[in-house]
């Protein structure tokens, strides 16, 4: 079957300034401040739309020094869309930052990982280094929506639409899982956190957060892979996305980034 061709978005919702040293394993020895941005992504194809992890509400983005933009429900405005009209949602991890704001999608069916689940429910969570990035709130949440047969997991890689796939990588988290998409310029990757920035899937550069630094090493090679190139590759949190690719109409730049269009500017080296 020949796949859809999707439209794709990164949506900003909230933003932070980093240093360095938090951000990379090797880190840089002034630790020199960098910017995060924090995104949701929408694919979309006729009347339909998936979307791509739901963000942290705001009284947890401040509780955790974030600055907070905008709800689901207001970003996904920015694109025409209602999440009460969304029936799939990816959950790329479970990590506060990437699957909060679950309610937010009344209708929707929360596609997730097998492992991802099995590790925030396990024994892993008795170690508070282990756990830090997730918000116990979201996992019972994820635990209720599937005694309402609203959870769909799955294991390895899978096709849910012709031209949307999603693709476990692991490393960051067990469960981390990224979205391959065909739109009008070929495959695009949402890296999510498989890779936070250029630099990390460039220049082999792992994130400090991590659960298997080896499959997050390994995770950069399948990304690059998974693209028609690697500036079809869009990372997690890179503030370079937004300056990248276009918005998609006037009024939205610096917070909505059209992926399927070809970019602006090159991949950073």
């Amino acid at each position: 079957m020949s796949p859809q061709t999707f439209e794709v978005y990164a949506i900003k919702y909230a933003e932070r300034t980093a240093t360095r040293g938090q951000v990379f394993v090797d880190g840089d020895p002034h630790d020199a401040p960098i910017d995060m941005d924090y995104f949701l992504w929408v694919a979309r194809t006729g009347d339909e739309s998936i979307v791509i992890d739901c963000g942290f509400c705001r009284e947890e983005g401040e509780r955790r020094g974030r600055t907070f933009l905008r709800t689901p429900e207001q970003a996904l405005a920015l694109v025409g869309l209602d999440p009460a009209d969304v029936h799939d949602v990816v959950i790329s991890h479970m990590h506060y930052d990437h699957a909060g704001n679950l309610d937010a999608f009344p209708n929707a069916r929360f596609h997730v990982n097998d492992a991802e689940i099995a590790y925030v429910t396990g024994r892993s969570m008795t170690h508070k280094a282990l756990r830090h990035s997730f918000r116990l709130d979201d996992v019972l949440e994820i635990v209720r929506l599937t005694y309402r047969d609203r959870v769909v997991f799955h294991a390895g890689d899978v096709d849910l639409r012709p031209g949307f796939s999603l693709h476990h990588i692991g490393g960051h988290t067990p469960g981390q899982l990224s979205a391959r998409v065909w739109t009008e310029r070929g495959w695009v990757v949402v890296a999510s956190d498989a890779a936070h920035y250029y630099e990390s899937f460039l220049k082999n550069r792992p994130f400090t957060t991590h659960e298997s630094m080896t499959e997050m090493l390994e995770g950069y090679r399948t990304l690059r892979r998974l693209g028609d190139s690697e500036e079809h590759v869009v990372p997690g949190h890179d503030p370079l996305v937004l300056a990248r690719y276009l918005a998609p109409a006037p009024g939205l730049e610096g917070a909505v980034a059209s992926l399927h269009s070809k970019p602006t500017r090159e991949v950073p080296t």
